[in-house]
Protein backbone atom coordinates (compact mmCIF):
# COMPACT_ATOMS: atom_id res chain seq x y z
CA UNK A 1 0.00 0.00 0.00
CA UNK A 2 1.37 3.44 -0.94
CA UNK A 3 2.11 6.21 1.60
CA UNK A 4 -0.66 8.30 0.09
CA UNK A 5 -3.43 5.72 0.26
CA UNK A 6 -2.32 4.43 3.65
CA UNK A 7 -2.57 7.92 5.16
CA UNK A 8 -6.17 8.55 4.10
CA UNK A 9 -8.68 7.80 6.89
CA UNK A 10 -11.66 7.11 4.64
CA UNK A 11 -14.78 6.63 6.72
CA UNK A 12 -17.46 4.13 5.68
CA UNK A 13 -20.60 5.64 4.21
CA UNK A 14 -24.16 4.40 4.30
CA UNK A 15 -25.90 4.47 0.94
CA UNK A 16 -29.22 5.33 2.54
CA UNK A 17 -27.88 8.51 4.16
CA UNK A 18 -28.49 11.56 1.92
CA UNK A 19 -25.92 13.58 3.85
CA UNK A 20 -22.61 12.68 5.42
CA UNK A 21 -22.80 13.97 9.03
CA UNK A 22 -19.21 15.25 8.97
CA UNK A 23 -19.99 17.43 5.93
CA UNK A 24 -23.05 19.31 7.15
CA UNK A 25 -22.10 22.80 6.07
CA UNK A 26 -22.15 26.01 8.08
CA UNK A 27 -23.18 28.43 5.32
CA UNK A 28 -23.05 32.18 5.88
CA UNK A 29 -23.26 33.28 2.23
CA UNK A 30 -26.48 34.64 0.73
CA UNK A 31 -26.97 33.34 -2.86
CA UNK A 32 -28.24 35.61 -5.60
CA UNK A 33 -32.09 35.71 -6.00
CA UNK A 34 -31.47 34.18 -9.43
CA UNK A 35 -31.05 30.75 -7.78
CA UNK A 36 -34.72 30.71 -6.79
CA UNK A 37 -35.68 29.74 -10.33
CA UNK A 38 -32.31 28.67 -11.78
CA UNK A 39 -33.03 24.99 -11.01
CA UNK A 40 -36.00 24.86 -13.38
CA UNK A 41 -33.99 26.59 -16.10
CA UNK A 42 -31.10 24.15 -15.69
CA UNK A 43 -33.33 21.07 -15.87
CA UNK A 44 -35.08 22.32 -18.99
CA UNK A 45 -31.82 23.22 -20.73
CA UNK A 46 -30.22 19.88 -19.80
CA UNK A 47 -33.21 17.93 -21.13
CA UNK A 48 -32.95 19.78 -24.44
CA UNK A 49 -29.18 19.27 -24.64
CA UNK A 50 -29.61 15.53 -24.04
CA UNK A 51 -31.55 15.16 -27.30
CA UNK A 52 -28.39 15.46 -29.43
CA UNK A 53 -26.01 14.40 -26.63
CA UNK A 54 -27.60 11.04 -25.73
CA UNK A 55 -26.62 9.24 -29.00
CA UNK A 56 -23.10 10.68 -28.74
CA UNK A 57 -22.80 9.48 -25.15
CA UNK A 58 -23.84 5.99 -26.25
CA UNK A 59 -21.19 5.89 -29.00
CA UNK A 60 -18.46 7.17 -26.69
CA UNK A 61 -19.34 4.63 -23.99
CA UNK A 62 -19.10 1.84 -26.57
CA UNK A 63 -15.72 3.18 -27.73
CA UNK A 64 -14.38 3.18 -24.18
CA UNK A 65 -15.57 -0.38 -23.53
CA UNK A 66 -13.97 -1.61 -26.75
CA UNK A 67 -10.58 -0.03 -26.03
CA UNK A 68 -10.06 -0.72 -22.31
CA UNK A 69 -11.27 -3.07 -19.61
CA UNK A 70 -14.03 -1.88 -17.33
CA UNK A 71 -17.37 -0.08 -17.60
CA UNK A 72 -17.97 2.75 -20.04
CA UNK A 73 -19.57 4.99 -17.41
CA UNK A 74 -17.62 5.99 -14.31
CA UNK A 75 -19.70 6.85 -11.23
CA UNK A 76 -18.36 8.59 -8.15
CA UNK A 77 -19.86 10.02 -4.96
CA UNK A 78 -19.65 13.83 -4.77
CA UNK A 79 -20.89 16.47 -2.33
CA UNK A 80 -23.83 18.54 -3.56
CA UNK A 81 -26.26 21.16 -2.32
CA UNK A 82 -25.91 21.72 1.45
CA UNK A 83 -23.72 18.66 1.89
CA UNK A 84 -26.03 16.10 0.29
CA UNK A 85 -24.16 13.21 -1.30
CA UNK A 86 -25.02 12.16 -4.84
CA UNK A 87 -23.55 9.92 -7.52
CA UNK A 88 -21.98 11.85 -10.39
CA UNK A 89 -21.57 10.15 -13.77
CA UNK A 90 -18.81 10.58 -16.35
CA UNK A 91 -17.52 8.64 -19.31
CA UNK A 92 -14.57 6.65 -17.97
CA UNK A 93 -11.21 8.11 -19.01
CA UNK A 94 -8.91 6.17 -16.64
CA UNK A 95 -8.05 2.56 -16.05
CA UNK A 96 -10.71 0.72 -14.07
CA UNK A 97 -8.19 0.17 -11.24
CA UNK A 98 -6.94 3.78 -11.21
CA UNK A 99 -7.23 4.17 -7.43
CA UNK A 100 -6.51 0.61 -6.38
CA UNK A 101 -3.06 1.57 -5.06
CA UNK A 102 -3.10 5.35 -4.58
CA UNK A 103 -6.56 5.91 -3.07
CA UNK A 104 -8.48 9.18 -3.61
CA UNK A 105 -6.15 11.65 -5.36
CA UNK A 106 -6.41 14.58 -7.74
CA UNK A 107 -5.56 14.06 -11.38
CA UNK A 108 -2.23 15.56 -12.43
CA UNK A 109 -0.80 16.62 -15.80
CA UNK A 110 0.38 13.58 -17.74
CA UNK A 111 -1.34 11.20 -15.34
CA UNK A 112 -0.37 7.66 -16.44
CA UNK A 113 -3.72 6.27 -15.31
CA UNK A 114 -5.54 8.03 -18.19
CA UNK A 115 -6.21 5.83 -21.21
CA UNK A 116 -5.47 6.80 -24.81
CA UNK A 117 -9.16 7.32 -25.61
CA UNK A 118 -9.53 9.06 -22.25
CA UNK A 119 -6.98 11.71 -23.22
CA UNK A 120 -9.01 12.48 -26.34
CA UNK A 121 -12.26 12.72 -24.36
CA UNK A 122 -10.69 14.96 -21.72
CA UNK A 123 -9.14 17.22 -24.34
CA UNK A 124 -12.59 17.92 -25.79
CA UNK A 125 -14.36 17.63 -22.38
CA UNK A 126 -16.72 15.03 -23.83
CA UNK A 127 -16.37 12.86 -20.72
CA UNK A 128 -18.54 15.38 -18.84
CA UNK A 129 -21.63 14.85 -21.02
CA UNK A 130 -23.33 12.22 -18.76
CA UNK A 131 -23.55 14.84 -16.02
CA UNK A 132 -26.48 16.28 -17.95
CA UNK A 133 -28.47 13.40 -16.44
CA UNK A 134 -27.42 14.65 -12.98
CA UNK A 135 -28.73 18.09 -13.94
CA UNK A 136 -32.09 16.69 -15.07
CA UNK A 137 -32.38 14.85 -11.73
CA UNK A 138 -31.81 18.11 -9.86
CA UNK A 139 -28.49 17.03 -8.32
CA UNK A 140 -26.36 19.44 -10.34
CA UNK A 141 -26.63 22.65 -12.33
CA UNK A 142 -25.15 23.44 -15.72
CA UNK A 143 -23.24 26.38 -14.21
CA UNK A 144 -21.95 26.34 -10.64
CA UNK A 145 -19.06 25.39 -8.34
CA UNK A 146 -17.44 22.10 -9.25
CA UNK A 147 -18.58 19.20 -6.99
CA UNK A 148 -15.79 17.76 -4.87
CA UNK A 149 -15.33 14.32 -3.34
CA UNK A 150 -16.28 13.85 0.34
CA UNK A 151 -12.75 12.74 1.21
CA UNK A 152 -11.37 16.08 0.05
CA UNK A 153 -14.20 18.25 1.39
CA UNK A 154 -13.67 16.91 4.89
CA UNK A 155 -10.04 18.11 4.80
CA UNK A 156 -10.57 21.38 2.90
CA UNK A 157 -13.36 22.43 5.27
CA UNK A 158 -10.85 22.55 8.11
CA UNK A 159 -8.04 24.06 6.03
CA UNK A 160 -9.99 26.93 4.41
CA UNK A 161 -12.45 29.08 6.42
CA UNK A 162 -15.65 29.56 4.44
CA UNK A 163 -15.03 26.59 2.17
CA UNK A 164 -18.50 25.17 2.87
CA UNK A 165 -20.13 28.34 1.48
CA UNK A 166 -19.70 26.85 -1.99
CA UNK A 167 -22.33 24.25 -0.97
CA UNK A 168 -25.00 26.97 -0.75
CA UNK A 169 -26.00 26.16 -4.35
CA UNK A 170 -26.05 23.10 -6.59
CA UNK A 171 -22.66 22.18 -8.07
CA UNK A 172 -22.16 22.73 -11.78
CA UNK A 173 -20.85 20.92 -14.84
CA UNK A 174 -18.89 24.08 -15.65
CA UNK A 175 -18.45 27.40 -13.90
CA UNK A 176 -16.64 30.67 -13.36
CA UNK A 177 -13.72 29.21 -11.42
CA UNK A 178 -13.27 26.22 -13.73
CA UNK A 179 -13.00 28.46 -16.79
CA UNK A 180 -10.60 30.97 -15.24
CA UNK A 181 -8.23 28.89 -13.12
CA UNK A 182 -5.91 25.88 -13.56
CA UNK A 183 -6.40 22.46 -11.92
CA UNK A 184 -6.33 22.03 -8.15
CA UNK A 185 -2.87 20.99 -7.03
CA UNK A 186 -2.43 22.58 -3.58
CA UNK A 187 -4.21 24.67 -0.96
CA UNK A 188 -3.56 27.93 -2.82
CA UNK A 189 -5.26 26.68 -6.00
CA UNK A 190 -8.31 25.56 -4.02
CA UNK A 191 -8.42 28.91 -2.21
CA UNK A 192 -8.43 30.85 -5.48
CA UNK A 193 -11.29 28.74 -6.83
CA UNK A 194 -13.20 29.30 -3.60
CA UNK A 195 -12.92 33.08 -4.09
CA UNK A 196 -14.43 32.88 -7.59
CA UNK A 197 -17.07 30.35 -6.53
CA UNK A 198 -18.29 32.72 -3.82
CA UNK A 199 -18.29 35.63 -6.29
CA UNK A 200 -20.48 33.60 -8.64
CA UNK A 201 -22.89 32.54 -5.90
CA UNK A 202 -23.42 36.16 -4.83
CA UNK A 203 -23.64 37.72 -8.33
CA UNK A 204 -25.07 34.98 -10.57
CA UNK A 205 -27.62 35.92 -13.19
CA UNK A 206 -29.03 34.73 -16.50
CA UNK A 207 -26.68 36.91 -18.59
CA UNK A 208 -23.61 35.66 -16.71
CA UNK A 209 -24.72 32.03 -17.06
CA UNK A 210 -25.28 32.50 -20.79
CA UNK A 211 -21.76 33.88 -21.27
CA UNK A 212 -20.25 31.09 -19.16
CA UNK A 213 -22.08 28.52 -21.27
CA UNK A 214 -20.75 30.11 -24.48
CA UNK A 215 -17.23 30.17 -23.05
CA UNK A 216 -17.54 26.47 -22.17
CA UNK A 217 -18.57 25.64 -25.73
CA UNK A 218 -15.66 27.74 -27.00
CA UNK A 219 -13.23 25.87 -24.75
CA UNK A 220 -14.45 22.54 -26.14
CA UNK A 221 -13.45 23.70 -29.62
CA UNK A 222 -10.28 25.45 -28.39
CA UNK A 223 -11.64 28.92 -29.12
CA UNK A 224 -10.34 31.40 -26.48
CA UNK A 225 -13.27 33.67 -25.73
CA UNK A 226 -13.23 34.22 -21.97
CA UNK A 227 -11.91 37.79 -22.21
CA UNK A 228 -14.07 38.54 -25.24
CA UNK A 229 -17.19 37.55 -23.29
CA UNK A 230 -16.13 39.61 -20.30
CA UNK A 231 -15.94 36.75 -17.81
CA UNK A 232 -12.22 36.79 -17.09
CA UNK A 233 -11.63 37.03 -13.34
CA UNK A 234 -8.54 37.23 -11.14
CA UNK A 235 -8.47 35.68 -7.68
CA UNK A 236 -5.82 37.34 -5.52
CA UNK A 237 -5.06 35.59 -2.25
CA UNK A 238 -4.68 37.48 1.03
CA UNK A 239 -1.14 37.61 2.52
CA UNK A 240 -0.06 34.27 3.93
CA UNK A 241 0.34 34.01 7.72
CA UNK A 242 3.88 33.96 9.06
CA UNK A 243 3.36 30.88 11.19
CA UNK A 244 1.97 27.63 9.86
CA UNK A 245 2.75 24.07 8.77
CA UNK A 246 5.57 23.62 6.29
CA UNK A 247 5.52 21.95 2.90
CA UNK A 248 6.36 18.25 2.79
CA UNK A 249 10.08 17.71 2.20
CA UNK A 250 10.17 14.10 1.09
CA UNK A 251 9.34 13.76 -2.65
CA UNK A 252 8.05 10.21 -2.12
CA UNK A 253 5.31 11.63 0.09
CA UNK A 254 3.58 12.86 -3.07
CA UNK A 255 4.02 9.68 -5.10
CA UNK A 256 1.99 6.48 -5.30
CA UNK A 257 3.65 3.09 -5.09
CA UNK A 258 6.23 2.74 -7.86
CA UNK A 259 6.62 6.52 -8.31
CA UNK A 260 4.40 6.75 -11.38
CA UNK A 261 3.42 10.40 -11.02
CA UNK A 262 2.90 13.38 -8.70
CA UNK A 263 -0.48 12.59 -7.11
CA UNK A 264 -1.90 14.82 -4.40
CA UNK A 265 -3.91 13.32 -1.54
CA UNK A 266 -6.13 14.93 1.12
CA UNK A 267 -3.35 14.41 3.66
CA UNK A 268 -0.94 16.31 1.44
CA UNK A 269 -3.42 19.19 1.16
CA UNK A 270 -3.74 19.55 4.90
CA UNK A 271 0.05 19.78 5.26
CA UNK A 272 0.64 22.46 2.64
CA UNK A 273 1.21 26.10 3.49
CA UNK A 274 -0.31 28.84 1.29
CA UNK A 275 2.30 30.74 -0.72
CA UNK A 276 2.53 34.45 -1.45
CA UNK A 277 3.18 34.25 -5.18
CA UNK A 278 -0.50 33.80 -6.08
CA UNK A 279 0.43 30.93 -8.37
CA UNK A 280 2.30 33.12 -10.87
CA UNK A 281 5.51 31.11 -10.70
CA UNK A 282 3.91 27.77 -11.33
CA UNK A 283 4.17 27.84 -15.12
CA UNK A 284 1.52 27.93 -17.76
CA UNK A 285 -1.99 27.60 -16.37
CA UNK A 286 -4.18 24.77 -17.52
CA UNK A 287 -7.93 24.51 -17.41
CA UNK A 288 -9.49 22.66 -14.54
CA UNK A 289 -9.95 18.99 -15.23
CA UNK A 290 -11.48 17.17 -12.26
CA UNK A 291 -11.45 13.37 -12.08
Amino acid sequence: MSPVSASLPVKPRQKAAPQWPELRPAIDLEPSPYFRWKGLLDRTAAALLLVPAAPLIGLLVLLVKLTSRGPGIYSQVRVGLRGRLFTMHKIRTMRADAEATVGPVWTQAGDPRITLVGRFLRKLHLDELPQLFNVVKGEMAIIGPRPERPEFVEVLRDALPGYMNRLAVRPGVTGLSQLNLPPDTDLDSVHRKLILDCQYIERAGLWLDFRLFLATCGRMFKVPCIRLLGIHRDAALPPAPIAGPSLPHAPHDLLPAGGTGPHVSPRTISRQRPSRNNGKANGKAKHHRPR
